[in-house]
């Protein structure tokens, strides 16, 4: 059976094109990826709200033909809930990078993740700042090396994945632009699902981190990410030995509970029933 073919150019402002990514980027794939999803679900495009912050994967929405909004650092979470809540029909998808979303935008990602709001955040995790240097970001890992770690970093790192499980996330997984098949199917079910979705794309910067960690070509990048990750499935008959400096690729958090624009719209109509003298 052949291959589906995909129409990346109606999703797309090729007028814009070509992008300003580095050559051996992975954020060509992830946004590949996010349009193959978008594609199989047959989303109307004019329903889709495309909503970013500041960095190298927040470039995304200028080369997209939704409705895009490029805001500002680590603010593309409370741009897109002010759009939820005002257009609750529309289909709300984010783009952030990993210091965007977890350093000035960690407040507001923990709480998108506990108020359970129908959206789908994507983050390019490429455990760097790309766009502004190439200093390290929460999810650098330790001892790497980054412009304001020259002789490694002492810190570690945020896990996102975890740390959107925790906040109360319904929807979380992880996949990697090495394994792009996969990723688009995590990004099309993290759209379906009713409630607040995260999925984590390791995607490769090999202008900065690569660099810096003897990385240096993009195929060194990408094969670090098929021999650094294993599935959660092959995990579970792992030791713990052997899963030593592994990172889990697949779902890791898929579960429902009520989402937060039917409950605010249930309070609505709540205090629109009560009598006056009952009103606050």
């Amino acid at each position: 059976m052949p291959s589906k073919v995909y129409n990346y150019a109606e999703y797309l402002r090729i007028q814009y094109i070509p992008h300003i990514w580095c050559p051996g980027c992975g954020h060509g794939i992830v946004l590949k990826a996010i349009l193959r999803a978008i594609e199989r679900l047959q989303l109307d495009k004019n329903k889709i709200a495309f909503v970013s912050g500041i960095g190298c994967s927040s470039r995304a929405v200028g080369y997209v033909d939704f409705n895009t909004l490029h805001t500002t650092h680590g603010r593309a979470l409370a741009f897109a809930t002010g759009i939820k809540l005002t257009r609750p029909d529309m289909h709300v998808i984010l783009v952030s990078g990993d210091g965007d979303a977890t350093a000035i935008g960690g407040n507001h990602f923990i709480h998108a993740c506990r108020r359970n709001i129908d959206m789908t955040l994507i983050v390019f995790n490429n455990y760097i700042y790309g766009m502004t240097g190439g200093q390290y970001s929460p999810t650098t890992p330790q001892h790497s090396f980054a412009t304001t770690a020259p002789y490694g970093n002492v810190e570690p790192p945020f896990d996102i994945c975890n740390l959107a499980a925790a906040a109360g996330a319904t929807y979380v997984a992880r996949s990697t632009a090495f394994h792009a098949t996969q990723l688009d199917k995590f990004i099309e079910k993290g759209i379906q699902n009713p409630g607040f979705s995260v999925i984590e794309a390791l995607s490769q910067c090999p202008t900065y981190y690569g660099r810096k960690n003897r990385l240096r070509t993009p195929i060194d990048n990408l094969m670090w990410q098929k021999d650094s990750t294993v599935s959660v499935a092959k995990s579970k008959n792992m030791s713990a030995e052997e899963l030593s400096g592994k990172i889990l690729t697949g779902e890791l958090v898929n579960t429902s509970r009520p989402e937060y624009t039917h409950l605010y719209d249930e309070l609505i109509e709540q205090v629109r029933g009560l009598p006056e003298s009952e009103e606050i």
